[in-house]
């Protein structure tokens, strides 16, 4: 199950990523060159360009394998998109160290 970061729950990984998709979240983005592209794009976005607007933590009920956390990010040209991790010890060290780096402002607070 999901862990409440925002005013929503998500039972499943894939549920908040169809559910993220359908608020217009829509792009997937992959850590690059210490920023974050969307899949299939160009340009490299740089984490303070970039906001977290919400993120869910997914624990794996009877395998600690499955915990994974969810990102939902907005850059500031206003591509959205969302950024999934391993969470815990198998968590991929690029990606830590981008997300470290952006700032997580609920929507509505900001830019």
């Amino acid at each position: 199950m999901a862990q409440l970061m925002n005013a929503e729950a998500y039972m499943t990984l894939a549920g908040a990523l169809d559910e993220l998709a359908r608020r217009g979240f829509t792009a997937r983005f992959q850590v690059f060159d210490g920023g974050l592209r969307a899949a299939g794009g160009e340009e490299t976005m740089r984490p303070k360009d970039l906001v977290v607007r919400e993120y869910y933590r997914f624990e794996g009920i009877s395998d600690p394998d499955d915990m994974a956390i969810l990102y939902a990010i907005e850059s500031t040209s206003g591509v959205r998109g969302t950024l999934a991790d391993a969470f815990g010890v198998y968590s991929d060290p690029a990606t830590s160290a981008v997300m470290q780096d952006i700032p997580i402002r609920a929507n509505g607070s900001g830019p």
